[in-house]
This record gives structure tokens, C-alpha cells and sequence, in this order.
């Protein structure tokens, strides 16, 4: 029973974490992103690529092993092997695309990380050089012997 107890409690640290929440925000919006990138691709990159290249559909493209078989009445009897191919080919390109705009988006956030951090650490410099330029208080009991001083000055 304490072994149950403790995965219990260590499930339970687990999902309490700040990062857990993150993540789930990452994967709701990853495959957010990934419909984006997917509508993308087959909308509006392939069509043009499509025309190019003599109105192919990637998917379509594929290498028949074995032709279908039809029976007499019309209706197929052995369905057709083949290497789809082409479908690759267009999961290959929904990759390096969806690669590409991860890139950007990181690079972004990266550059403006950076931009943030130098300027905290300007501000921060800039902070401690006036408190550099700024004379050092006077101790108290320095305080009180330049006063006792200034005042036996007045009575001679």
C-alpha cells in the first residue's frame, strides 16, 4: 500500500508543477498550428507547385506492384498493392514547412529575449553607475563630530 501511496503523491507533485500546464498549452496549440500549417501547404503552396508541375496531386502519385482484379459482374476482387509515394512526398513537404515556420517563430522569441535581457542589464548598469555617483552617506556618529565640531568653531 505505500508504494501505491507514494506514486499517488509523486502523480500528484507531478501535475501540481507549473510546467505541466505549459505543456498542455503547447500541444492545444501545436496542433492548432498544425492545421494551420496543413491548410497551408495543401491550399495555397501546393496548387501552384500542382500547376507546374503538369497538374500532378502528390497524393495521387504511387507505384502499383499489383494492378485490381475484377470479377465478371465489374466489382473488384483483389484490391490493388501499391507504394503510395506520393502521400510521403506531401508529409515530407508538410514537415520541412511546419519546420520552417517553428524556426521563425523560435527565432522571433529568441531575438526578442535577447532584446529584453540587454536592455534590463542597460537599465541595471545604468542604475548602479547613479548609485555610484552618488556620495556615500555619512555615518551617524561621523554626523554627530562634525556637528559637536561645528559648534565649538561658533563659540571661539
Amino acid at each position: 500500500m505505500a508504494k501505491k501511496s507514494s506514486f499517488f503523491k509523486d502523480f500528484k507533485a507531478f501535475i501540481s508543477k507549473g510546467n505541466i500546464g505549459d505543456m498542455a498549452t503547447g500541444v492545444i496549440v501545436g496542433g492548432a498550428f498544425s492545421k494551420i500549417v496543413t491548410s497551408l501547404v495543401n491550399d495555397i503552396i501546393m496548387p501552384p507547385i500542382s500547376v507546374l508541375m503538369g497538374e500532378v496531386n502528390f497524393s495521387d502519385l504511387k507505384y502499383v506492384l499489383k494492378e485490381e482484379v475484377l470479377n465478371e459482374a465489374g466489382e473488384v476482387a483483389e484490391k490493388a498493392i501499391s507504394i503510395n509515394y506520393g502521400n510521403f512526398i506531401q508529409l515530407i513537404i508538410d514537415f520541412l514547412i511546419m519546420a520552417f515556420c517553428v524556426f521563425l517563430v523560435i527565432r522571433v522569441i529568441v531575438k526578442s529575449r535577447a532584446r529584453l535581457e540587454a536592455k534590463k542589464k542597460a537599465e541595471e548598469e545604468a542604475a548602479a553607475a547613479a548609485k555610484a555617483a552618488e556620495p556615500a552617506p555619512i555615518p551617524e556618529d561621523i554626523q554627530l563630530l562634525r556637528e559637536i565640531r561645528d559648534s565649538l568653531k561658533g563659540k571661539n
